[in-house]
């Protein structure tokens, strides 16, 4: 790749890569989750964020982002979200409330420098924002936490107001569609690209080939299964985030559809040329995923990489996340966290119990052969065969 030089001064050329900072390429977009498909190792992260959240961030350090710039505010005060000290803790340069402009300046794929919290792309200077420190974000925290019951209280009133709009689908299972996948009686096994997920699938292979559960990803947790070295049987989701190799592995697909029927993911099924049910609720994939689990019979829901916590709950961002609140409570008697299964379950047969046992055998043996007649008998033939044996082993050698 060609490095821009500049004059700088009047008085001559200067590679870009000679000025202080960091000079890499830049990608630039307002949804984090798009820019993590494109962003590189070494590159520049333009992004407009509030509350950077845990998944968020983890994305941006597992893609190798030198610097983070954000045009919004990476802690807003609202809850204690976990992204920014993350990215710090990565060591990754964050850039807080940069200037907004940045987005109209930069395309994505310049190459610009970062320092000193300023942004320059060429020899102009196009945006500046603040730097984040270990201390800046630990004091936003601080005042965060203080202002946590404002946001149970306003988590409160949306779970009200999910339960006033889903309360059939929630109490009765009204609407939930018809699907060719059998769930009765099964494990079913949920994947969402979130906390930990990588660890958990791990962790959770002796499981997955004793049980066989039915194989859920939600968006790109289908592609966390493939990757993992499985098939999922279905993938649920509006498919923003999951690639065509997995909408087209043979999965039945259920598009996530708004509840005036709006489907923003079946189009692309359908340029596709695959078959998908439109599942119409208000709610997160994951949710109508385990729902549809439950509805459809299943024994056992193992969730990988989904929200358990109230922290988690709030690090999500958004109002929507009351709805997967209330779902727990619907399927909480089936639902069981990846990180409890690995916890409690062992493998039903262990390595040590199997050597237990055939010593066992082989004991019960030795004596049934000493104390019986007849067992007498073939000790009697088997150290004939044995002195036999020896005799002719010996003749070879005199």
């Amino acid at each position: 790749m060609k490095v821009p030089t500049f004059r700088v001064q009047g008085l001559r050329r200067r590679k870009v890569s000679d000025l202080p900072g960091v000079t890499a390429v830049a990608r630039i977009d307002r949804r984090t989750k798009t820019l993590t498909k494109r962003l590189r190792p070494g590159e520049i992260a333009i992004i407009d964020h509030v509350d950077v959240d845990r998944v968020s961030a983890e994305a941006l350090v597992a893609c190798g982002a030198s610097v983070v710039v954000n045009v919004a505010s990476s802690i807003s005060g609202r809850y204690p979200n976990l992204g920014p000290q993350i990215l710090l803790n990565a060591g990754v340069t964050l850039i807080d409330n940069a200037t907004p402009e940045l987005f109209d300046r930069i395309r994505d794929g310049e190459v610009v420098r970062v320092h000193e919290g300023a942004v320059h792309l060429d020899d102009e200077l196009v945006g500046k924002g603040e730097i984040a420190t270990s201390e800046s974000v630990e004091a936003a925290m601080s005042e965060a936490r203080a202002g946590l019951s404002i946001q149970i209280e306003d988590f409160a009133m949306n779970t009200m107001e999910y339960i006033r709009r889903e309360r059939d689908l929630l109490i009765d299972g009204v609407g939930v569609p018809d699907i060719r996948t059998s769930m009765e009686g099964r494990h079913v096994l949920v994947v969402v690209r979130g906390y930990h997920y990588k660890e958990d699938l791990a962790t959770l292979r002796p499981y997955i080939r004793e049980y066989r559960p039915v194989l859920i990803g939600v968006d790109g947790g289908a592609d966390a299964l493939m990757e993992a070295g499985y098939l999922p049987d279905m993938i649920v989701g509006d498919f923003d985030s999951v690639s065509e190799r997995a909408l087209c592995c043979g999965a039945e697909l259920i598009v996530h559809a708004y509840r005036d029927g709006r489907a923003p993911g079946l189009e692309r099924v359908q340029q596709l040329g695959q078959q998908a049910v439109v599942f119409p609720a208000t709610g997160t994939s994951e949710d109508i995923a385990m729902l549809l689990a439950d509805d459809k019979g299943a024994s056992l829901i193992v969730a990988v990489g989904t929200h358990a916590t109230l922290v988690e709950f709030l690090d999500k961002g958004r109002s929507g996340m009351a709805s997967t609140f209330l779902t727990r409570l619907r399927v909480g008697g089936k639902l069981v966290d990846a990180k409890g299964v690995n916890r409690l379950y062992r493998s039903r047969i262990s390595v040590g119990s199997l050597l237990l046992l055939v010593a066992t055998a082989l004991i019960t043996v030795g004596v049934v052969l000493w104390f019986s007649p007849m067992g007498k008998v073939w000790l009697n033939g088997l150290r004939d065969a044995w002195n036999g044996f020896v005799f002719w082993l010996v003749g070879l050698f005199s």
